[in-house]
This record gives structure tokens, C-alpha cells and sequence, in this order.
């Protein structure tokens, strides 16, 4: 069998397992191993095609996880609106206690609302930025 089928068949198999598995990265390497299909039809010898297609899938993986890292600047839990659907609703505020926390009625219950530090508290309309344990900490619009 020729070298180029059998890297055509490793290209397959990593392509497989990546459709099974769902991780994109095992799509990069069989990018690598078709590099080295590549190579071996370009009559390359085979300690050249491995090399080829190891720096091929590997600079792609390193490229790829390196491209995740900077994208993946994702707010903390608390203030993740992907995960607290309650950021960016709004509350009523109509007055404030004296130790700095108001009571607002949001979402059929009575919750106890906050304000950021260094804010002067105000009433009216508010926006929750985000979730500090059960309390909601609030924003003036």
C-alpha cells in the first residue's frame, strides 16, 4: 500500500474520532496528517513527511488553543448574564436602609438589593449587574 493511502487513512480516522468526540483539536492534527499525505505524494521520504505533518497538526493545535485562550474572556459567574439570567433586569427602588441595602420585590419575592461602593445610593429604576451570594447589586440607570 502506498504511504500516501495510509496517511489518507490516518486523516480519516482523527477526522472520525474528532466527529465522535467533538473536539475540534483532533481536527487540527488531521490537517497534520493530511500534510503528510501530502508529502508522501511529492515523493518527500518518510522521516520528512512525519516532521511535516507533526509541525503541520501541531502548530495548528498550538494556533488553535492560543486563539481560545484570547477569546475566552468570559465575566466571573456572578456577573455572567449566560449564567444569571437576572443581569440586566431591572428593579424598582424606592428607598434605601440605613445599613446601605434596599428592598426590592423581583420576581414574586422579596429580594434585598445593593449598591456598588463608592456610589451614592438613589431611587428609581435599576439595573442588576450582578448576583453577591442571594443579594442583587444594582446600578442606577
Amino acid at each position: 500500500m502506498a504511504e500516501s493511502t495510509l496517511w489518507w487513512l490516518a486523516t480519516g480516522g482523527v477526522i472520525v474520532a474528532e466527529l465522535l468526540t467533538g473536539t475540534f483539536y483532533l481536527l487540527m492534527l488531521g490537517v497534520g496528517c493530511a500534510a503528510g499525505a501530502l508529502a508522501a505524494h511529492l515523493g518527500w521520504n518518510v522521516a520528512t513527511q512525519m516532521v511535516l505533518a507533526a509541525l503541520v497538526g501541531g502548530g495548528a493545535v498550538v494556533v488553535w488553543h492560543l486563539r481560545q485562550m484570547r477569546s475566552h474572556k468570559e465575566a466571573p459567574a456572578q456577573s455572567n448574564v449566560n449564567v444569571n439570567l437576572d443581569i440586566g433586569e431591572t428593579v424598582q427602588i424606592d428607598g434605601w436602609n440605613a445599613d446601605g441595602t434596599a428592598d426590592v420585590h423581583y420576581r414574586g419575592a422579596r429580594w434585598t438589593a445593593i449598591h456598588r461602593a463608592g456610589v451614592a445610593p438613589g431611587t428609581g429604576p435599576h439595573r442588576v449587574a450582578e448576583l453577591v451570594g442571594n443579594r442583587l447589586l444594582v446600578d442606577k440607570f
